[in-house]
């Protein structure tokens, strides 16, 4: 072979080259933005889907610190006898339930509202357990109006939690 066979064939490929470069970039990039549309689609379905489902989880998280309000608590749950150690007892065991009852929830909410809701729980618990050890209470009735009389004086540990879940929420439209 001699030097003009060989250019002319390096003539002939590199055009073919390029072109199949071209090709492949094009096809590649065609490729990737299919994937990006396929992607999008079905995690706009995916959303259709799960919001009403997170929506619920947000409603029932609600309720559950609407009802470990302490002024609610007290009217819900009311004390089988005098003693103070059994309504502390039975406040907090009311309090645990409707946690447990409500942690499957967790899944459908972000890490940080589900601890500001784990906080308020805690809170509320320690709360109950302060005005217990407390000297002038000295019975069931006395707790409560202990607790009523404290709630009066500030705000709920769950009314944080509950503003937290309204603006996570409103961030979600």
């Amino acid at each position: 072979m001699d030097v003009e066979q060989i250019l002319g064939l390096f003539l002939y490929a590199v055009p073919a080259l390029i072109t199949g470069i071209i090709a492949y970039y094009f096809f590649k990039e065609h490729t990737k933005n299919e994937d990006g549309r396929r992607r999008f689609l079905l995690k706009k379905d995916l959303q259709v889907d799960a919001l009403p489902i997170r929506l619920q989880a947000y409603e029932r998280m609600a309720l559950f610190l609407e009802r470990i309000t302490p002024s609610k608590l007290l009217i819900r749950v009311n004390p089988t006898s005098s003693s103070k150690e059994s309504y502390e007892a039975l406040l907090i065991q009311s309090i645990e339930q409707e946690f447990e009852h409500n942690l499957s929830q967790q899944i459908y909410l972000s890490d940080k509202c589900w601890n500001i809701i784990a906080a308020a729980k805690n809170a509320t618990i320690q709360l109950i357990r302060k005005a217990s050890l407390l000297e002038k209470t000295n019975s069931a009735n006395k707790l409560r109006e202990v607790l009523l009389t404290e709630m009066m004086e500030r705000r709920a540990p769950s009314d944080a939690a509950l503003a937290f879940i309204k603006e996570e929420v409103k961030n979600i439209w």
